[in-house]
Protein backbone atom coordinates (compact mmCIF):
# COMPACT_ATOMS: atom_id res chain seq x y z
CA UNK A 1 0.00 0.00 0.00
CA UNK A 2 1.29 3.80 -1.31
CA UNK A 3 2.09 6.13 1.49
CA UNK A 4 -0.98 8.45 1.92
CA UNK A 5 0.04 12.21 0.47
CA UNK A 6 0.19 14.53 2.79
CA UNK A 7 3.22 17.31 2.77
CA UNK A 8 3.19 18.08 6.59
CA UNK A 9 3.33 14.49 7.68
CA UNK A 10 5.64 13.29 10.58
CA UNK A 11 8.61 11.75 9.85
CA UNK A 12 8.67 10.29 13.30
CA UNK A 13 5.79 8.56 12.76
CA UNK A 14 5.93 7.07 9.66
CA UNK A 15 8.21 3.66 10.85
CA UNK A 16 7.21 2.98 14.78
CA UNK A 17 9.74 0.58 15.45
CA UNK A 18 9.30 0.37 19.36
CA UNK A 19 8.29 -3.61 21.06
CA UNK A 20 7.81 -3.90 24.35
CA UNK A 21 10.96 -4.81 27.05
CA UNK A 22 11.91 -8.31 27.20
CA UNK A 23 13.92 -11.10 28.96
CA UNK A 24 17.25 -11.29 27.57
CA UNK A 25 17.70 -15.06 26.78
CA UNK A 26 18.93 -17.60 24.51
CA UNK A 27 15.92 -19.46 23.27
CA UNK A 28 15.68 -17.92 19.93
CA UNK A 29 14.20 -15.15 18.08
CA UNK A 30 10.37 -16.39 18.06
CA UNK A 31 10.11 -16.66 21.99
CA UNK A 32 9.64 -13.24 23.47
CA UNK A 33 9.55 -13.33 27.30
CA UNK A 34 8.22 -9.64 28.56
CA UNK A 35 10.28 -7.55 30.88
CA UNK A 36 7.74 -5.71 32.19
CA UNK A 37 7.62 -5.36 36.73
CA UNK A 38 4.12 -4.11 36.22
CA UNK A 39 3.07 -7.41 34.80
CA UNK A 40 5.40 -9.26 37.20
CA UNK A 41 4.00 -7.49 40.02
CA UNK A 42 0.32 -8.43 39.53
CA UNK A 43 1.24 -11.61 38.43
CA UNK A 44 2.54 -12.33 41.51
CA UNK A 45 -0.38 -11.83 43.51
CA UNK A 46 -2.44 -13.89 41.16
CA UNK A 47 -0.07 -16.90 41.77
CA UNK A 48 0.22 -16.30 45.90
CA UNK A 49 -1.21 -18.71 48.03
CA UNK A 50 -3.84 -16.93 49.51
CA UNK A 51 -5.45 -14.99 46.55
CA UNK A 52 -8.97 -16.20 45.47
CA UNK A 53 -12.07 -15.18 43.55
CA UNK A 54 -13.45 -12.60 42.33
CA UNK A 55 -9.42 -11.54 42.14
CA UNK A 56 -7.97 -14.42 40.40
CA UNK A 57 -9.94 -13.76 37.38
CA UNK A 58 -9.79 -10.03 37.76
CA UNK A 59 -5.99 -10.12 37.54
CA UNK A 60 -6.26 -12.58 34.21
CA UNK A 61 -8.29 -10.34 32.69
CA UNK A 62 -5.56 -7.77 33.19
CA UNK A 63 -2.97 -9.87 32.41
CA UNK A 64 -4.21 -10.72 28.85
CA UNK A 65 -5.32 -6.96 27.75
CA UNK A 66 -1.64 -6.29 28.33
CA UNK A 67 -0.32 -9.36 26.62
CA UNK A 68 -2.25 -8.80 23.34
CA UNK A 69 -1.64 -5.65 23.11
CA UNK A 70 2.38 -7.03 22.77
CA UNK A 71 1.35 -9.09 20.72
CA UNK A 72 -0.63 -6.44 18.17
CA UNK A 73 2.13 -4.10 18.26
CA UNK A 74 5.59 -7.03 17.98
CA UNK A 75 3.17 -9.35 15.48
CA UNK A 76 -0.03 -7.73 13.46
CA UNK A 77 0.94 -5.66 10.08
CA UNK A 78 1.04 -2.50 9.87
CA UNK A 79 0.08 0.42 7.17
CA UNK A 80 0.49 4.15 6.76
CA UNK A 81 -2.72 6.37 7.31
CA UNK A 82 -3.73 9.55 7.48
CA UNK A 83 -7.20 10.63 9.35
CA UNK A 84 -8.58 14.25 9.35
CA UNK A 85 -8.64 15.71 12.00
CA UNK A 86 -11.49 18.22 13.73
CA UNK A 87 -8.31 21.10 13.24
CA UNK A 88 -9.05 20.13 9.36
CA UNK A 89 -11.81 22.89 9.27
CA UNK A 90 -9.61 25.49 10.60
CA UNK A 91 -6.12 24.58 8.79
CA UNK A 92 -4.34 23.00 6.33
CA UNK A 93 -2.37 21.11 8.72
CA UNK A 94 -5.04 19.11 10.61
CA UNK A 95 -4.61 15.54 8.86
CA UNK A 96 -2.74 13.25 10.99
CA UNK A 97 -0.41 10.76 8.90
CA UNK A 98 1.35 8.38 10.67
CA UNK A 99 1.76 4.20 10.90
CA UNK A 100 -0.72 2.45 12.54
CA UNK A 101 -1.81 -1.56 13.01
CA UNK A 102 -3.72 -2.95 9.98
CA UNK A 103 -7.14 -3.05 11.33
CA UNK A 104 -8.03 -5.27 8.04
CA UNK A 105 -5.60 -7.95 9.12
CA UNK A 106 -8.04 -11.54 10.21
CA UNK A 107 -7.27 -12.58 13.33
CA UNK A 108 -8.84 -15.79 15.15
CA UNK A 109 -8.36 -16.46 18.70
CA UNK A 110 -8.63 -19.68 19.54
CA UNK A 111 -10.22 -21.16 23.34
CA UNK A 112 -8.62 -24.29 24.48
CA UNK A 113 -11.44 -24.74 27.25
CA UNK A 114 -10.94 -24.48 30.08
CA UNK A 115 -8.18 -22.92 31.50
CA UNK A 116 -7.82 -20.59 27.74
CA UNK A 117 -11.94 -19.97 28.22
CA UNK A 118 -11.19 -16.64 30.18
CA UNK A 119 -7.99 -15.16 28.05
CA UNK A 120 -9.48 -16.64 24.87
CA UNK A 121 -12.73 -14.51 25.26
CA UNK A 122 -10.73 -11.03 26.56
CA UNK A 123 -8.43 -11.06 23.26
CA UNK A 124 -11.07 -11.59 21.27
CA UNK A 125 -12.89 -8.15 23.07
CA UNK A 126 -9.58 -6.94 22.70
CA UNK A 127 -9.32 -7.78 18.73
CA UNK A 128 -13.06 -6.64 17.61
CA UNK A 129 -12.07 -3.29 19.68
CA UNK A 130 -9.03 -3.01 17.51
CA UNK A 131 -9.16 -4.70 14.24
CA UNK A 132 -12.39 -4.73 11.33
CA UNK A 133 -14.73 -7.15 13.69
CA UNK A 134 -16.02 -8.80 10.51
CA UNK A 135 -12.51 -10.17 10.11
CA UNK A 136 -12.04 -11.41 13.77
CA UNK A 137 -13.72 -14.93 14.90
CA UNK A 138 -13.47 -16.86 18.41
CA UNK A 139 -13.10 -20.94 18.28
CA UNK A 140 -13.56 -23.59 20.83
CA UNK A 141 -11.30 -26.22 21.63
CA UNK A 142 -11.13 -28.91 24.13
CA UNK A 143 -8.15 -30.28 25.20
CA UNK A 144 -7.01 -32.74 28.10
CA UNK A 145 -4.17 -33.77 29.56
CA UNK A 146 -3.54 -37.87 29.81
CA UNK A 147 -2.07 -38.84 33.08
CA UNK A 148 -1.05 -42.69 33.96
CA UNK A 149 -1.48 -44.39 37.52
CA UNK A 150 0.80 -42.80 39.11
CA UNK A 151 -0.21 -39.15 37.78
CA UNK A 152 2.39 -38.46 35.62
CA UNK A 153 1.55 -36.83 32.06
CA UNK A 154 1.49 -39.21 29.17
CA UNK A 155 0.19 -37.00 26.31
CA UNK A 156 -2.64 -35.16 25.15
CA UNK A 157 -6.31 -35.50 24.13
CA UNK A 158 -8.31 -33.01 21.43
CA UNK A 159 -11.66 -33.73 21.77
CA UNK A 160 -14.66 -31.90 20.63
CA UNK A 161 -14.29 -28.66 18.32
CA UNK A 162 -16.11 -25.82 17.18
CA UNK A 163 -14.22 -23.80 14.47
CA UNK A 164 -15.96 -21.09 12.86
CA UNK A 165 -14.24 -21.25 9.50
CA UNK A 166 -10.70 -21.20 7.50
CA UNK A 167 -7.46 -19.67 8.51
CA UNK A 168 -6.85 -18.37 5.47
CA UNK A 169 -3.93 -14.95 5.98
CA UNK A 170 -5.02 -14.93 9.82
CA UNK A 171 -3.41 -14.46 12.71
CA UNK A 172 -4.53 -17.28 14.66
CA UNK A 173 -3.77 -17.28 18.35
CA UNK A 174 -3.72 -19.58 20.89
CA UNK A 175 -4.12 -17.35 24.56
CA UNK A 176 -3.63 -20.75 27.28
CA UNK A 177 -2.17 -19.32 30.47
CA UNK A 178 0.45 -22.17 31.25
CA UNK A 179 2.84 -23.25 28.97
CA UNK A 180 3.78 -26.53 31.09
CA UNK A 181 4.94 -29.27 28.89
CA UNK A 182 3.49 -28.23 25.55
CA UNK A 183 1.38 -31.48 24.53
CA UNK A 184 -1.82 -29.34 24.59
CA UNK A 185 -0.73 -26.57 22.15
CA UNK A 186 1.63 -28.78 20.60
CA UNK A 187 -1.68 -30.91 19.29
CA UNK A 188 -3.60 -27.76 18.74
CA UNK A 189 -1.06 -26.02 16.78
CA UNK A 190 -0.84 -29.15 14.66
CA UNK A 191 -4.55 -29.63 14.63
CA UNK A 192 -5.10 -25.87 12.41
CA UNK A 193 -2.22 -26.86 10.41
CA UNK A 194 -3.63 -30.35 9.17
CA UNK A 195 -7.12 -29.93 9.12
CA UNK A 196 -8.35 -26.30 9.18
CA UNK A 197 -8.55 -25.04 5.98
CA UNK A 198 -6.26 -22.39 4.45
CA UNK A 199 -3.06 -21.30 5.37
CA UNK A 200 -2.32 -19.12 8.83
CA UNK A 201 -0.50 -15.77 8.50
CA UNK A 202 1.09 -16.83 11.81
CA UNK A 203 0.56 -19.01 14.53
CA UNK A 204 0.90 -16.86 18.17
CA UNK A 205 1.03 -18.91 21.86
CA UNK A 206 -0.12 -16.23 24.54
CA UNK A 207 1.19 -17.51 27.95
CA UNK A 208 1.31 -15.94 31.53
CA UNK A 209 3.81 -18.31 33.05
CA UNK A 210 6.29 -21.03 30.56
CA UNK A 211 8.79 -23.36 31.08
CA UNK A 212 12.05 -24.48 29.48
CA UNK A 213 10.40 -27.76 28.77
CA UNK A 214 7.59 -26.06 26.67
CA UNK A 215 9.76 -23.45 24.83
CA UNK A 216 11.62 -26.79 23.94
CA UNK A 217 8.72 -28.31 22.61
CA UNK A 218 7.11 -25.80 20.70
CA UNK A 219 9.50 -24.50 19.10
CA UNK A 220 11.25 -27.51 17.53
CA UNK A 221 8.23 -28.87 17.33
CA UNK A 222 6.57 -25.40 15.25
CA UNK A 223 9.30 -23.49 14.17
CA UNK A 224 7.46 -20.96 12.64
CA UNK A 225 5.43 -20.54 15.74
CA UNK A 226 5.67 -17.09 17.68
CA UNK A 227 5.69 -17.48 22.12
CA UNK A 228 4.39 -14.61 24.08
CA UNK A 229 4.56 -14.75 27.66
CA UNK A 230 4.73 -12.58 30.91
CA UNK A 231 6.75 -15.16 33.08
CA UNK A 232 9.48 -17.69 32.80
CA UNK A 233 9.48 -20.23 35.11
CA UNK A 234 12.54 -22.84 35.51
CA UNK A 235 12.50 -23.25 39.48
CA UNK A 236 13.47 -27.16 39.43
CA UNK A 237 16.91 -26.03 37.53
CA UNK A 238 19.77 -26.58 39.51
CA UNK A 239 21.31 -23.20 41.54
CA UNK A 240 24.32 -23.24 38.81
CA UNK A 241 21.79 -23.33 36.04
CA UNK A 242 19.32 -20.46 37.66
CA UNK A 243 22.79 -17.93 37.80
CA UNK A 244 23.40 -18.49 33.96
CA UNK A 245 21.23 -16.61 31.39
CA UNK A 246 17.69 -18.15 30.34
CA UNK A 247 18.54 -20.93 27.30
CA UNK A 248 22.12 -21.10 28.41
CA UNK A 249 22.11 -24.67 29.96
CA UNK A 250 18.74 -25.29 28.00
CA UNK A 251 19.17 -28.64 28.38
CA UNK A 252 19.54 -28.59 31.99
CA UNK A 253 16.79 -26.60 32.85
CA UNK A 254 13.34 -27.38 34.10
CA UNK A 255 10.35 -25.64 35.71
CA UNK A 256 8.17 -28.89 36.23
CA UNK A 257 8.00 -30.93 39.09
CA UNK A 258 7.93 -34.92 38.94
CA UNK A 259 3.56 -34.27 37.78
CA UNK A 260 4.31 -31.63 35.87
CA UNK A 261 3.05 -28.86 37.27
CA UNK A 262 5.26 -25.32 36.92
CA UNK A 263 7.30 -24.64 39.57
CA UNK A 264 7.49 -22.02 41.32
CA UNK A 265 3.82 -21.47 39.35
CA UNK A 266 0.79 -20.67 40.59
CA UNK A 267 -1.04 -23.90 40.46
CA UNK A 268 -3.90 -25.33 37.96
CA UNK A 269 -5.00 -21.98 36.75
CA UNK A 270 -8.19 -24.69 35.12
CA UNK A 271 -8.82 -25.11 38.55
CA UNK A 272 -8.35 -22.18 40.33
CA UNK A 273 -10.02 -19.96 37.27
CA UNK A 274 -13.14 -22.31 37.52
CA UNK A 275 -13.27 -22.89 41.33
CA UNK A 276 -13.29 -26.80 39.90
CA UNK A 277 -10.72 -29.32 41.49
CA UNK A 278 -11.96 -32.40 39.56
Amino acid sequence: MSEPNNPFADAAYRHVTAREGELEHAYGPQVHILADPFLLTHLAFLCAEGTQQPAINEVVRDQYRYLIKAVLNGEFPRVVKSVVTRMAASSERGTWTGEVLDTEQRAVSVNIMRAGTLPSQVCYDFLNKTLNPKLVRQDHVVMSRMTDAAGHVTGSRFGDSKIGGDVDSAMVLFPDPMGATGGSLDEAIRYYKDKVPGRARRYVCVNLIVTPEYLRRITRAHPDVVVYAVRLDRGASSPAVLREKPGARWDEESGLTEKQYIVPGGGGFGEIMNNAYC
